[in-house]
């Protein structure tokens, strides 16, 4: 059993750290009303016990109720990617009478601590949240609570709660790669907001990428926006308009590559004959800008689907693990941008 963090109140998430399970185990112990082995219940209870740990009534009342109602929390609703995340949860809850309520920090301009004590004071049964845009405290938060958490994307470092994401690091380098090899000496990154997760991960994919290929990440060629059409093109009018610009840009996601077309076309410049273009996601409109756009597929229906999953498999106590992650695979899909 691991020992307890050093605090002057004990919580449910000290218990789960010393009996090595996840926060949604202790509750389920705690309220008796979904099923635990006995091994696990076991260990739960000793740790309670040698703790000390007392159950807060309100919270005790918040696990003993069902609510049917799952929160997604996400960054930008206005980004395709984040709709479909959506739809995958509903096809999977939806058979089994749970409704999705979705909040959108960027549309609804309140701080996120606000959204999840919100959703923690209707008693949502579970969480699904982009690790961008959200603080460590909201995690602790909902985690204390003991409801269900599943966030969405990498580069969160989660140690309770189940993760789902895909490879965005590998998915760039493959992409970066692509660039390479059709002959591309001058290879652009246009990035999200560089804090972000996903642009962290995809700048990493972008400069393996360039290593293994023998060259330098050159400084003068990275810029970083928002994860916006309007950001993709202001930046695209940045690196165009130097001394020396790229013969190639690969975005962090298809709206910035987006924005980077539409940039190209102001200038009168062909792609992919004097400039090659590349986005991330897949989304619907990848396939139905000109040129077509070659992207990275990142399966938000999937990833969504398989969040529903594993919040059903903790509401039901099929599972006992403090943590899992499930990483999906994605795909390079050539266009004629590139």
């Amino acid at each position: 059993m691991k020992p307890a963090r050093a605090n002057s109140r004990v919580g449910i998430r000290d218990v789960a750290d010393a009996a090595e399970v996840s926060v949604t185990t202790v509750s389920q112990v705690v309220s008796g009303n979904r099923p635990v082995s006995e091994k696990t219940r076991a260990k739960v209870k000793a740790a309670i016990a040698e703790l000390g740990y007392r159950p807060h009534p309100g919270a005790a009342s918040l696990r003993n109720q069902r609510t049917m109602a799952i929160a997604l929390v996400v960054p930008d609703l206005t980004n395709p990617f984040y709709p479909l995340v959506a739809a995958g949860l509903q096809d999977i809850l939806m058979p089994r009478g749970y409704m999705l309520t979705i909040s959108d920090l960027v549309m609804s301009s309140a701080k996120s601590s606000e959204v999840v004590q919100h959703f923690l004071n209707r008693r949502v049964d579970g969480i699904v949240i982009a690790s961008y845009g959200v603080q460590e405290s909201d995690f602790e938060a909902i985690e204390e609570s003991g409801i269900a958490l599943v966030t969405l994307g990498a580069g969160a470092g989660r140690k309770t709660g189940d993760l789902v994401h895909s490879d965005d690091t590998e998915g760039m380098r493959e992409m970066t790669t692509h660039l390479i090899e059709r002959g591309y000496k001058r290879i652009a990154f246009i990035g999200g907001e560089e804090l972000a997760a996903p642009t962290r991960l995809r700048f990493d994919g972008y400069c393996l990428a360039l290593k293994e290929a023998g060259r330098e990440v050159n400084l003068d060629l990275v810029r970083f926006a928002e994860f916006t059409r309007d950001g993709g093109h202001d930046m695209a009018q940045s690196l165009l308009s130097i001394e020396n610009p790229p013969d190639a840009i690969v975005a962090a996601n298809d709206l910035i590559a987006i924005g980077v077309l539409d940039s190209a076309r102001a200038r009168g410049l062909a792609v992919p004959g004097q400039l090659a273009v590349t986005g991330y996601d897949d989304i619907d409109a990848a396939a139905l800008v000109s040129p077509e756009l070659t992207t990275v597929l990142n399966p938000a229906r999937e990833i969504g689907r398989a969040c529903a999953r594993l919040l059903l498999e903790r509401l039901d106590g099929e599972v006992s693990e403090v943590s899992r992650t499930v990483a999906l695979s994605h795909s390079l899909i050539v266009r004629q941008s590139s």
